[in-house]
């Protein structure tokens, strides 16, 4: 479903991307790993088209999505969980929520049920500003936001920072569910190893804005995945 071939990117003379290549199925998990600064969330916001690539290819559903614009990727169905989460936190659960709508078609307009199946405390706080939550229920509603545009590629960027144990625990279902549903490509971004290697089904582990090592789940090794972040 995903095709990355040789991007680079650079932030003025900075080279932030180097001849990065990455492909991501649909009913699988592409994990990709490293360091903070390495090119992590650059590589992701590359994939949505907040940040154009100086060279290379990105190909999504069989075309070429290069050239388009983060929302033509957005109607194409990628979705995007960034770092941080990015709530709106002025704005109630039920009406972040809905910024999601902006890529569908009016009658597609409405939160689906798995939202609230994998989320269940966001159903319970639908009224409740975005600021008021916990950390966890502010990545489960980002999360959430992300499922509300039906995406076919999702990409999550470091979902388990600073969550406590029992939402990386929900978080970590919720992405086996999405998986196993066979319809969803999922790129994850993660320094949490175990976690990763819990879902992983291929990792890419990178340096200095390129990728230095790749396993699938066949050859997977945490201890050597573990060494090549510590490099």
């Amino acid at each position: 479903m995903l095709k990355i071939d040789n991007i680079n990117l650079y932030y003025g003379a900075a080279q932030a991307l180097r001849g990065v290549s990455l492909t991501a199925e649909p009913g699988k998990v592409t994990c990709v790993l490293g360091r903070n600064g390495v090119g992590k969330t650059s590589l992701l916001r590359a994939m949505v088209g907040q940040y154009p690539i100086a060279s290379g290819a990105i190909n999504f559903d069989g075309k070429d999505i290069t050239a388009l614009k983060p929302y033509e990727r957005a109607r194409r169905g990628i979705g995007f969980v960034p770092q941080g989460r990015e709530i709106f936190p002025l704005l109630t659960v039920e009406e972040n929520l809905k910024t999601g709508f902006g890529p569908l078609k009016r009658e597609d307009r409405n939160t689906p049920d798995d939202v609230f199946s994998l989320f269940p405390v966001l159903q319970t706080m639908l009224g409740r500003r975005g600021g008021d939550l916990s950390g966890g229920q502010q990545q489960q509603l980002a999360i959430g936001r992300a499922l509300v545009m039906r995406p076919k590629l999702l990409l999550l960027d470091e979902p388990t920072e600073g969550i406590q144990p029992s939402i990386i625990k929900d978080i970590g279902r919720a992405i086996s569910y999405l998986r196993n549903l066979g319809n969803i490509a999922i790129v994850l971004v993660e320094q949490y190893l175990d976690f990763a290697c819990e879902l992983g089904d291929s990792f890419a582990v990178m340096d200095r804005g390129a990728v230095k090592y790749a396993c699938d789940r066949a050859n997977l090794d945490p201890a050597e995945i573990s060494r090549q972040m510590a490099l």
